[in-house]
């Protein structure tokens, strides 16, 4: 694609980035066959090649953001799905980031955008918040049909019925090693997860520990930064991953760490691109260093020996979170270890195509959300599944929220076939899995 941005502005290293992007995109039309939303829409604006014509005209420009380009840029849902597909390499996730802040800083949204957004910043990535938040959300509820604006009503609508108690695992704390120490890694907690599904983590550290793995909590660690960072809140998002930077770098000076584990793949593709986000500050060989040491928990499962069986027969849909997949190019890795564990794993049709969560996803975009999660939930059920498995909290309370089918993150059932606890969500009874002990 042939750009004409002036010298003046390349020497803005955002654009200069975008400008590369730009000049890679071949007009192919390849992208169209994938993008989610150009499914469900039908519009040429709504798919990837739409979309860089609108954000090429505005950055060229340097004109503020008209709504025009806003509505189509919002309705994005950056699953990357497009990258996937590209023949030319052309790095879509790094242009919409960067025309995101520039939307941000350049355009006045109405006032309930204005004050959704400042919300869903100032509450999700914060789990005591998010609690609070959720609790609310549970007694409003019955009133949802009272609000006018939809997007109100799909939060109401997101509370689950019941919260997990407060686990202490989450706490910064070190979990010793069974036996021969192997590795030493750092825990990524997360910050919706915490507070939405305690249970993943302690499946985590009980199966990390089992398999020889130091796993530290570090101190000062936090959000990862994907929720600002997706909304065009640079400030915020880049506050959130230096937190994270001087924290584990701070443990990895200090005793070493082999890998950063990240059990929510939203996170881990946010995490393993902190090099590109801190390139031109002072964190920047900090950065890279902290990405290089990110890795999702299936990347890490995958380089230990696991003995695990199956406790019993069970088909397993894996449902490919989009993060994953087309973020982290990890498609295999979870699928081998639930056969090599016994369960029989099989995949939906279009597996390649989002559930419509996406972070904040189902939240602010709810219609276009529920069209592409009728389509998930029915490509799942066609396979008549005992069990669904996904690597991504967000991925997982949007399927649940529509099937009756259980829905488990992979790491469960890998802890379960290895010794640890059946999965709460496949009990009927309600059954409590047994905590990590506290060691603090």
């Amino acid at each position: 694609m042939q750009t004409h941005f002036t010298p003046a502005q390349l020497e803005d290293p955002g654009l200069a980035r975008a400008n590369q992007i730009l000049r890679a995109c071949v007009h192919c039309g390849f992208c169209t066959a994938t993008c989610p939303t150009y499914a469900v829409l039908g519009d040429e604006l709504d798919s990837p090649r739409g979309r860089i014509y609108l954000m090429k005209e505005m950055l060229e420009s340097g004109r503020p953001a008209d709504a025009r380009t806003v509505k189509h840029i919002d309705r994005c849902l950056s699953c990357l799905s497009c990258m996937t597909t590209c023949p030319s390499g052309v790095h879509y996730m790094h242009l919409v980031d960067h025309a995101r802040d520039h939307i941000e800083r350049t355009y006045r949204r109405p006032l309930m955008d204005r004050l959704l957004r400042w919300t869903l910043a100032r509450v999700i990535p914060h789990p005591t918040r998010f609690r609070l938040a959720l609790l609310g959300a549970r007694i409003g509820r019955p009133f949802a049909f009272l609000m006018p604006d939809a997007r109100l009503r799909a939060m109401l609508a997101m509370a689950p019925r019941q919260l997990p108690p407060v686990s202490r695992n989450d706490d910064p704390q070190t979990f010793t090693a069974q036996g021969k120490c192997r590795k030493r890694v750092a825990l990524m907690t997360g910050c919706a997860q915490r507070a939405l599904n305690t249970d993943i983590n302690d499946a985590t550290i009980r199966l990390l520990t089992r398999l020889g793995c130091e796993v530290v909590v570090v101190e000062g660690a936090g959000c990862c930064g994907a929720l600002s960072h997706h909304m065009g809140r640079t400030g915020e998002s880049h506050a959130a991953a230096e937190r994270n930077i001087r924290a584990w770098m701070a443990e990895d000076r200090s005793k070493g760490l082999d890998a950063i584990v990240i059990n929510t793949s939203g996170c881990g593709t946010t995490v393993k691109d902190y090099g590109h986000m801190f390139r031109n500050g002072p964190l920047a060989d900090d950065a890279v260093r902290i990405a290089h040491l990110a890795r999702d928990v299936t990347e890490l499962l995958a380089e230990l020996e696991i003995d695990a069986t199956a406790p019993e027969p069970m088909r397993v849909a894996y449902h490919s979170a989009c993060s994953l997949q087309h973020g982290q190019q990890i498609r295999t890795a979870p699928k081998d270890l639930l056969k090599r564990a016994g369960f029989d794993v099989v995949e939906p049709a279009d597996a390649h195509l989002c559930c419509g969560s996406a972070g904040t996803y189902n939240l602010l975009q709810p219609e276009i959300s529920q069209a592409l999660k009728t389509r998930k939930i029915a490509t799942l059920e066609a396979r008549s599944p005992e069990v669904i498995a996904a690597g991504n909290i967000g991925c997982m309370m949007q399927i649940a929220s529509g099937t009756g089918i259980p829905v488990v993150h992979t790491v469960e059932l890998i802890d379960w076939a290895t010794g640890g606890p059946r999965p709460r969500a496949l009990s009927a009874e309600g059954h409590t899995a047994q905590p990590v002990p506290n060691l603090r």
